[in-house]
């Protein structure tokens, strides 16, 4: 079945195109009745009728290779149209939906079954909250109103946000989607953010849930205590405001401070500063600190079921330091994430803002954690083509200290190869990306399968192909 979004999407492109029918069609119920365009630029019809459409067809093939296992795979495809229309007095609509479709893969409905685990990397293409589900995954993913005038940007609706603690995701079919009020303000070379986010669409979903009920979407892991977490279902809070700011000290130096304040469950607060190089000085360095705290009881009286244990804290410090080299550009990456307490984050609103993030991999719900990475990205002169190596070290905390290591996940070494090319000429509006990472477990897994099944000593490949119109 496909959305309202998708409908009306392709309703309002088909209005502005379609001769008129040689049938009578009452024109409040057809979408698609064409309307006689006008020249009348103060008339909304108009700005709708000059608004435009743009297009997405995305392929995704994804295939994991655990130890003492099968391999498992999936292949989805999809398309979406997102529809703006012409500014009108500062304001602006958008609408976007999307449609996935399995066209094959192993069974994802089933337990693994060394593990009695769901499967972690496959399944995030389509929609994990029914493995079962091939055929009817179409979400609507924008729907907002926008407000530009001069330097201030003011979003109202569903939208994508793309910043340190919330953004777009990674290495799934669709991007992580928020709703709510989102403002942007430029001052000089300044940017200055804020907003209140009460809805979440994540990455590997089709749905929209409130944001206590988005927390959990995902693995919850267990309690520092070992049980179970049982976070699931049991939060109360009224949403997320989230504020920030980058300031341009020089032209090579940035500054970045965010804020986020979770209702009822924590606050993360974040300083980043970043020097870029240039070709006079081809250095480059940055150092980071994150630093969270519990609100109330974490998100429930009970601790059993709250989200951010009462008695943590968390604190995380890292940096970088990176040379450019003709085409190739190094770096070394860490991270610390100390002994106060586990590094949590909703993984349903993002990745890690780490320098060490490496896809595949996450260090949220860690605490005692030392990560150093090493990375190097090669950029062709005459070809869009990018390649990125990256190797990293991973030291946690033994899977069986819950209280610093929230998803039994064993210390690991992880390799990372990223090839993007984007096509010119006739294939011009194509990209590709291929990615394989690979994980060799450093931490004692016991001989239990739940501590390295879709964790480590295994291997990961994405094939990727998108047509953007």
């Amino acid at each position: 079945m496909i959305k309202p979004c998708l409908v009306l999407a392709f309703g309002l492109f088909l209005s502005g195109t379609l001769n008129a029918q040689d049938q009578a069609v009452d024109s409040e119920l057809a979408l698609t009745q064409p309307a006689k365009k006008i020249k009348d630029s103060t008339n909304m019809l108009h700005h709708f009728q000059m608004g435009t459409v743009q297009g997405h067809v995305r392929s995704f093939y994804s295939s994991t290779y655990n130890k003492n296992s099968n391999a498992e795979y999936a292949y989805a495809v999809g398309a979406g149209l997102k529809f703006l229309s012409k500014p009108l007095y500062n304001l602006q609509f958008g609408l976007s939906g999307f449609l996935v479709y399995n066209v094959f893969s192993t069974d994802l409905t089933t337990l693994h079954p060394l593990a009695a685990s769901v499967n972690r990397y496959e399944l995030g293409l389509f929609d994990v909250t029914n493995p079962a589900n091939k055929t009817d995954m179409d979400r609507l993913e924008e729907l907002y109103i926008q407000y530009q005038k001069n330097k201030l940007t003011v979003t109202l609706g569903k939208q994508l946000l793309n910043t340190p603690f919330i953004n777009l995701q990674d290495g799934r079919m669709r991007p992580t989607e928020v709703q709510g009020i989102w403002g942007q303000y430029k001052l000089n070379r300044n940017k200055f953010y804020g907003g209140w986010l009460n809805q979440f669409s994540p990455g590997g979903t089709v749905a929209w849930f409130k944001t206590d009920a988005s927390i959990g979407v995902f693995s919850t892991g267990v309690n520092v205590d070992g049980t179970k977490s049982g976070y699931k279902n049991q939060l109360t809070t009224a949403g997320v405001a989230l504020v920030g700011a980058e300031f341009e000290l020089k032209s090579t130096k940035k500054l970045q401070v965010w804020n986020q304040y979770v209702d009822n469950i924590f606050n993360s607060s974040m300083i980043q500063f970043d020097k870029s190089p240039t070709k006079s000085s081809p250095y480059y360095y940055g150092v980071q600190l994150i630093g969270q705290q519990v609100i109330n009881q974490g998100g429930n009286e009970a601790v059993n079921k709250a989200y951010f244990n009462p008695h943590q804290s968390s604190f995380v410090f890292g940096g970088r330091i990176g040379k450019q080299m003709g085409h190739w550009d190094h770096s070394f990456n860490f991270t610390r994430i100390t002994k106060q307490g586990r590094y949590l984050m909703p993984r349903e609103w993002g990745r890690d803002p780490f320098y060490t993030f490496l896809q595949g991999e996450r260090s949220e719900g860690m605490g005692d954690l030392h990560a150093y990475m090493f990375k190097s990205k090669y950029t062709a002169s005459k070809l869009p083509l990018n390649l990125n190596l990256a190797i990293g070290y991973y030291q946690l905390a033994d899977v069986k200290n819950y209280a610093m290591n929230k998803y039994g996940l064993p210390s690991y070494l992880q390799y990372n190869i990223d090839l993007r090319y984007a096509f010119s000429g006739f294939w011009k509006g194509w990209d590709m990306q291929l990615t394989y990472f690979h994980k060799d477990a450093l931490g004692n897994t016991y001989n239990e399968a739940k501590y390295y099944i879709n964790k480590v000593d295994m291997g990961h490949v994405n094939f990727i192909l998108n047509f953007h119109f």
